[in-house]
């Protein structure tokens, strides 16, 4: 059973820095996708910043310039460094994967299967 564990949440003050991480636990996973989102209590889900296989990354218009997404294949582990924090960054970040299982000598993949993480909570004070 996959798990994927988030950490590195808490309470910063505006202009600070943290830096989310979301580690899939297991062996022979590919990291096909991995999506961070956030969520405000009372409002829908969003996007925040995704990173696809070969490093093509997407970043909503609201977090563009501040936050850096980025993976270690190795450590099958999504990072996601935030800068410049404002307290409408407030809200619990969740981790999104999409990844593939190999067999042992890694010749064959399997098809894509998504996974959330439990969320971590972000507080920004003003």
């Amino acid at each position: 059973q996959v798990q994927l564990v988030e950490s590195g949440g808490g309470l910063v003050q505006a202009g600070g820095s943290l830096t989310l991480s979301c580690t899939a636990s297991g062996s022979m996973i590919r990291l096909n996708r991995m999506t961070w989102y956030r969520q405000v209590p009372g409002k829908q889900r969003e996007l925040v910043a995704n990173i696809v296989r070969g490093g093509n990354t997407n970043y909503a218009d609201f977090v563009q310039g501040r936050f850096t997404i980025s993976t270690d294949n190795a450590k099958n582990t999504v990072y996601l460094q935030m800068n410049s924090l404002k307290p409408e960054d407030t809200a619990v970040y969740y981790c999104n994967a999409d990844l593939s299982f190999g067999t042992v000598d890694g010749s064959s993949w399997s098809r894509g299967y998504t996974y959330w993480g439990q969320g971590t909570q972000v507080t920004v004070s003003s």
